[in-house]
C-alpha cells in the first residue's frame, strides 16, 4: 500500500526559504505538490514527469520554487524560496500511477499525503 509522507513545513518570515521532502511513493509516472487554504480549492503548485524530469509551475510560484527528485534518495522536493504570506498553506504531494493522469494540468494523483502545513509570517 502506498503512503506518502510529507515533511519540511513550519514558520518561517516572509522572504525566508523551506524545503518540503515526500517520500513513500512507488512506481509513478509523474508527481506533484498542490497547496490548500481552508476553505478553498486544492490548487497545483508543481508536478515533474518522473522519466523526463518535465516540470510545470502554477503562475504564482515560477521562480521560487522548484521541484526536484533527491538523486541519493529518489525523495520528491519542493524547495520554497522568497516566501509570500499568501504561500501559506498546507502542501500535499501526490503521486499519479499511470501516464494519463500527468497529462493535464493538474495532474489526476492516485496517491496523497497526509500533508504539511506552512505558515509565512509578514
Amino acid at each position: 500500500q502506498v503512503r506518502l509522507v510529507e515533511s519540511g513545513g513550519g514558520s518561517v518570515q516572509a522572504g525566508g526559504s523551506l524545503t518540503l521532502s515526500c517520500v513513500g511513493f512507488g512506481t509513478t509516472e509523474c508527481l506533484g505538490w498542490f497547496r490548500q487554504v481552508r476553505g478553498l480549492k486544492r490548487e497545483q503548485v508543481a508536478s515533474i514527469r518522473t522519466a523526463t524530469g518535465n516540470t510545470r509551475y502554477a503562475d504564482s510560484v515560477k521562480g521560487r520554487f522548484t521541484i526536484s527528485r533527491d538523486s541519493a534518495t529518489g525523495a520528491l522536493l519542493l524547495q520554497m524560496n522568497s516566501l509570500r504570506y499568501d504561500d501559506s498553506a498546507t502542501y500535499y504531494c501526490a503521486a499519479a500511477r499511470y501516464a494519463r493522469r500527468c497529462e493535464s494540468t493538474p495532474i489526476s494523483p492516485n496517491d496523497w499525503g497526509q500533508g504539511t502545513q506552512v505558515t509565512v509570517s509578514s
